[in-house]
């Protein structure tokens, strides 16, 4: 798949917003609801590298493959940059986008993710259903060591 058909593939999600942000960024922004779930790289010498969240496994899957890295400042979140996408065959690299569509989606609140689903088709609303975001992992709470007490005395 060549970067205008991705561009084409991106813009065609329900509600789907296409930004394009100038310099310092100069990033060509896809995003649901003002949450992004893909970008294009539009400056020289990373012109048209595509970058999209993925899962943790897919993560260390992509990185490990030539042509992926981890997205400059979003690699920790689990980001990708795909340096050239016709490298990738095209059913494998729809899949990667809806999943992090659905994850940008899932983001959002029911409410509004109902409005983004409303003129969806049911084949369309069963593909891209959201993905619920994970809850926060418990503090963990630290108790004092036994034998120890306030005063500092033991």
């Amino acid at each position: 798949m060549d970067t205008e058909r991705l561009k084409q593939w991106c813009r065609a999600y329900p509600g789907a917003d296409e930004v394009v942000h100038p310099a310092p960024s100069n990033i060509l922004v896809y995003s649901v609801g003002k949450k992004f779930f893909a970008y294009f790289k539009t400056s020289e010498p990373e012109r048209w590298r595509f970058s999209l969240k993925v899962t943790p496994d897919r993560f260390v899957e992509l990185t490990d493959m030539p042509g992926a890295k981890p997205a400059r400042f979003m690699g920790r979140y689990h980001w990708v940059t795909i340096v050239d996408v016709r490298g990738l065959p095209d059913d494998y690299l729809r899949e990667l986008v809806d999943w992090s569509y659905r994850k940008a989606l899932g983001g959002l609140s029911r409410k509004r993710q109902a409005e983004i689903l409303a003129d969806a088709d049911e084949a369309q609303r069963l593909r891209l259903a959201p993905i619920a975001p994970t809850k926060a992992r418990p503090r963990l709470v630290t108790l004092p060591r036994r034998g120890h007490r306030a005063d500092g005395r033991s």
